[in-house]
């Protein structure tokens, strides 16, 4: 998170109408990150479709042989930003009357605790109770089905009553992407393109497979413990609608400005989307930075990470993602 409040930093710098971002002192401090070892990563900053800085640093795929630079075209995995994509998905259908509200989830997963009393609304601002599924050993390093993972969800007890407070869950949004799938009538993956990805242009946003493919120009998630060691990932099967998305910081930045432009959801829905309540909204989250109120989500597995986060009155939006997490030396 230091990371993130140093680029948020240069982001509230950019968006001053008498200032300009120093992409100098920015270009050194991604420098000495990747001098020392501290960080890989891709970075964008853009105002009102404009690309104000664009910057990879470290590897997509390291072996004993070769070391591949990352790229702006370098595919990560964004983590818990699926969540934005989710609840985005779960706006539409609810503006084609396919889903409300109000709707419980016994109308789609009976076998879950409090089933009849937890609502989509509970589920996307994360007040279901539906505790975090928690992926032990081997267990979500192997591919699953949608069965085996529901039924994983359903063996844990609620945390709490339905809206009774509030706990981020995993769980809820694994679920929400099930419904995405039950009240559309299409497999995840093909809901995000027809919906959102070809919608707006978005070309290197899509879902996983399996633990990512350098081959497919997807970054593999490492380790720094005094060299950079490939990390295990959990398989992308597991987290569905909660994590399974790969994109690069040009498409985040591009997803998130179309979403305040009104290209995916209605005024209302969006309005929904940013009113927070215990600092969570609907599929986002706010944050305060130089007396300014920015609209984002954070992601992060293993040794991957991401962070999206937008500025409304300035149009500005950053997009940053890591394929890094740096272990001292023992």
């Amino acid at each position: 998170m230091a990371l993130f409040a140093t680029l948020l930093a240069f982001a509230a710098l950019s968006a001053g109408h008498a200032q300009t971002l120093d992409k100098a002192k920015l270009d050194q401090f991604l420098d000495r990150l990747a001098e020392k070892n501290k960080g890989m990563g891709s970075l964008t900053l853009v105002r009102d479709g404009e690309v104000l800085y664009s910057r990879s640093f470290g590897y997509s795929h390291v072996t004993a042989n070769e070391k591949k630079p990352l790229t702006a075209e370098t595919r990560f995995r964004i983590g818990s930003i699926t969540k934005t994509f989710t609840a985005v998905m779960t706006f539409q259908l609810m503006e084609e009357g396919k889903l409300r509200l109000t709707d419980t989830l016994d109308k789609f997963f009976p076998k879950i605790p409090n089933a009849t009393r937890i609502t989509i609304a509970h589920m996307l601002a994360h007040r279901s109770g539906i505790p975090n599924m928690e992926p032990d050993g081997s267990w979500g390093m192997q591919p699953r089905t949608q069965e085996e993972v529901v039924a994983r969800i359903a063996q844990g007890q609620p945390d709490f009553e339905p809206d009774s407070r509030h706990r981020y869950s995993n769980s809820g949004y694994v679920l929400l992407g099930y419904i995405v799938e039950k009240a559309g009538g299409k497999p995840y993956a093909d809901a995000l393109k027809e919906r959102i990805t070809s919608r707006i242009g978005l070309k290197n946003t899509y879902v996983g497979l399996g633990k990512g493919d350098p081959s497919r120009n997807e970054a593999l998630s490492y380790r720094y413990i005094g060299g950079w060691k490939e990390a295990p990932e959990l398989d992308i099967s597991v987290p569905g609608g909660a994590g399974s998305i790969l994109s690069t910081p040009t498409d985040m930045t591009k997803f998130i400005a179309a979403l305040f432009e009104g290209k995916l959801v209605s005024p209302g829905s969006l309005k929904q989307m940013t009113t927070m309540r215990d600092n969570e909204g609907m599929g986002l989250e706010s944050f305060s930075f130089a007396g300014k109120t920015l609209y984002g989500h954070t992601g992060g597995s293993n040794s991957s990470g991401a962070w999206l986060a937008y500025f409304p009155d300035e149009k500005l939006a950053l997009g940053y993602t890591t394929n890094a997490k740096i272990y001292p030396v023992r």
